[in-house]
């Protein structure tokens, strides 16, 4: 999964805030307008730059631990709408919370504390669990108006420069202090102990004495920009060659500049990608112990940060209760007046079950945000599951007999169905279009198989009734639906109760043979999700389902051992 996909879930950085940009960006062009002054001209305008830079600097001067590198990520997190919600002390008094002492004023510095302890856990959870996690260079679509602003303002900025340079004599001080830049850039790609070219770059792209050279008319600004450019042909990654090469290709000497900038901007990213895929291991190796701190030190910032948590506990509790009062009503001599007889395990399970059924539109429960993503695309992924696994039930039932022969016909219609499926959780998606243009194929499907084999086709009834039981499978209360459905989620309640050591799947209940790798995958990487969860999460969710179930003890601290199940 690309950075994006994920990134955009939890928090807003810098290059995905275009309205942020265009308003930096407005500020340049009024500037520019009223007539900005060479000093002020002086100042790029390359927001890429400055964010890389910002980020290349925190994980070059930090790297022996997650400390340095999160530092960047928490000045980019502050303003996460999440954190300002769910660690809202309005969520205090829901009626719902378990009594407690009187809820805390929080100050505005403990809601920015706690703000920035979720920013670092959040970005090194998914540091350590998304192996594609990586830092993207993107740049404005054209016809935005953050793109149109920058373009202007860019163009604004070169122009200048270049009427400079083409003065007589030249004027070469912003050209100077472009220099002084890209030596700053280049010094801040270097390893401690790279002491030799530290010292060959400071004495090359010395402007004290370009400024005398500049003096006297005699810079050699092509030589200089030559040396940057073999230097960033020694220091980039390989993928940079054909940049550098480009470059070297470049005579104007202002365009050569430009470029350099954009190459630097890539590199900086390239950097910052490698500090990240060097500090994985470390994470990982640690990743349990620093999101149970990280969430302590929430929880004593704002101490209601665990009522969304508590709140989603206490629906599994209820319906735990409802489904033992059930089974009591059908067994008279049965006891269900104490809440002792439920166990915690399967209270957390149901509620990690609820999960895949969630309305998104709630807010999810803070244990849980650092893997919402994650548990979206399961639940999506299941939802498309189910529909291909009612489509092959419904055509099975009704023309069995006439596909009986033919090798892997369930596969033929997976593949029709998938494709028509895709999106399914856009608002836009039509899924009674969808079933429909599945119905009208597999009826074509069906009706070719049997012509290749010299059978008579399936007459209009026929079609006319698969395909509205297909169009039906849409419907709320659909019985075949509801079925595939209770299977589902007994398959995945099965896997909810192996150990987590064991690497073998539960047998996939009947109807789901068609999507059994499918199934398996997926239950295998929610698997992965909820032991996560738990080792990290354990003694808090052990501290709420103390209160809630055997006891009216206040939830404290966390302890110190997450209690096995």
């Amino acid at each position: 999964m690309e950075a994006s996909s994920l990134v955009t879930s939890y928090f807003s950085p810098p290059w995905r805030a275009p309205r942020r940009r265009a308003s930096c960006c407005c500020c340049w062009a009024a500037a520019e307008a009223v007539g900005t002054s060479r000093s002020a001209l002086t100042r790029r305008v390359t927001y890429e730059t400055v964010w890389a830079s910002t980020l290349l600097a925190t994980l070059t001067e930090s790297f022996d631990g997650p400390r340095g590198t999160l530092t960047f990520w928490r000045s980019c997190l502050l303003d996460s709408e999440y954190s300002r919600q769910s660690f809202n002390s309005d969520s205090s008094s829901k009626p719902s919370s378990p009594a407690s002492s009187p809820p805390k004023i929080i100050t505005f510095d403990e809601l920015m504390a706690a703000a920035r302890n979720l920013s670092d856990l959040t970005l090194a959870h998914e540091i350590a669990v998304n192996a594609n996690f990586c830092i993207k260079h993107e740049a404005f679509p054209q016809n935005s108006l953050a793109g149109t602003v920058k373009r202007i303002v860019h163009k604004a900025f070169w122009d200048h420069l270049e009427s400079e340079l083409n003065e007589d004599p030249p004027e070469y001080e912003h050209a100077i202090k472009l220099f002084e830049e890209i030596k700053e850039i280049l010094l801040s790609f270097l390893t401690p102990g790279a002491n030799r070219i530290k010292t060959q770059i400071c004495e090359v792209l010395d402007t004290d004495l370009i400024r005398q050279q500049a003096e006297h008319n005699a810079v050699d600004i092509h030589g200089l920009a030559n040396y940057i450019i073999n230097t960033m042909g020694k220091l980039c990654a390989p993928i940079r060659d054909n940049d550098i090469k480009q470059l070297k290709a470049t005579d104007n000497i202002v365009e050569l500049l430009r470029q350099i900038f954009h190459v630097l901007d890539l590199m900086k990213v390239d950097m910052a990608n490698y500090r990240i895929q060097n500090l994985r291991p470390y994470l990982r190796r640690n990743l349990v112990d620093y999101e149970r701190t990280k969430f302590q030190e929430i929880l004593e910032e704002t101490p209601n940060a665990l009522d969304l948590t508590t709140e989603w506990i206490k629906e599994s509790i209820e319906d735990e209760l409802s489904s033992v009062s059930d089974e009591s009503s059908s067994s008279p001599g049965a006891d269900s007046s104490s809440k002792a007889i439920i166990s915690p395990t399967l209270v957390l399970n149901n509620g990690y079950l609820k999960l895949l059924q969630w309305d998104y539109h709630k807010t999810f429960p803070e244990t849980l945000i650092t893997d919402e993503v994650r548990l979206q695309e399961l639940r999506e992924k299941l939802n498309q599951l189910k529909i291909i696994a009612c489509v092959c039930l419904i055509t099975n039932n009704m023309v069995g007999a006439a596909i009986v022969d033919v090798p892997d016909f369930a596969e033929q219609l997976k593949r029709i169905s998938v494709p028509l499926l895709e999106g399914m959780s856009k608002k836009t998606f039509d899924l009674k279009e969808a079933l429909n243009a599945i119905g009208v194929q597999i009826c074509n499907k069906v009706n070719t198989s049997l012509t290749e084999r010299g059978l008579p086709t399936l007459n209009a009834e026929m079609q006319s009734n698969l395909m509205g039981q297909i169009g039906h499978i849409a419907e709320e209360n659909n019985p075949i639906s509801s079925l595939i459905d209770k299977r589902i989620q007994f398959f995945m309640r099965s896997v909810l109760a192996l150990p987590s050591f064991q690497k073998c799947m539960p047998t996939v209940p009947g109807g789901l043979s068609v999507i059994q790798t499918e199934m398996e995958l997926i239950g295998s990487q929610y698997a992965s999700i909820v032991n996560f969860n738990k080792q990290v999460y354990g003694p808090f969710y052990a501290n709420i389902l103390r209160k809630l179930l055997f006891s009216e003890a206040p939830m404290g601290k966390a302890e110190t051992e997450t209690p096995t199940n």
